[in-house]
């Protein structure tokens, strides 16, 4: 079952309540989001003043159902291959399995060429499964591996 197709918009500061529900909606989330929107809203006036690191939000009936954020990134290697990076992908739990999240991959990549990227990429938490499956079945292949040290 396939959802009707949804536009994504950049999001507001508005949005930032709802995008973090999402953020916290499964088992690793629930962990690790915390309930005081101060730190999630200077996060989002930073990426705001940013050029090119966008977060992308999706509606349906009146409240947000998905989100993502794509970074613009310039570089040196693969001969000054411009790629995209996507992080804080989410569809709503009641959203999944529809078609929503090939839409939202979908989005980014049409943002991604449409910004002179030649190269896409993400990460996902080992222990999301279904999320590895899901980026394979779209075309991500599983090439490099990611570290990540907290600061």
């Amino acid at each position: 079952m396939d959802a009707r197709p949804l536009p994504f918009r950049p999001a507001t500061r508005d949005d930032v309540p709802a995008v973090v529900a999402l953020l916290a909606d499964d088992d690793l989330g629930r962990a690790r989001e915390g309930g005081d929107l101060a730190p999630y809203l200077a996060a989002f006036d930073a990426m705001a003043a940013e050029p090119g690191n966008t977060l992308f939000v999706a509606e349906a009936d009146g409240r947000i159902v998905a989100c993502y954020q794509l970074v613009l990134i310039s570089g040196l290697s693969l001969s000054g291959t411009r790629r995209a990076e996507i992080e804080g992908v989410r569809v709503a739990a009641d959203r999944r399995g529809q078609g929503l999240g090939a839409q939202l991959i979908a989005d980014a990549e049409a943002r991604a060429r449409a910004a002179g990227c030649g190269l896409i990429q993400l990460t996902t938490n080992a222990a999301r499964e279904n999320a590895a499956r899901f980026y394979r079945r779209l075309g991500f292949t599983p090439s490099h591996i990611g570290f990540k040290k907290p600061l």
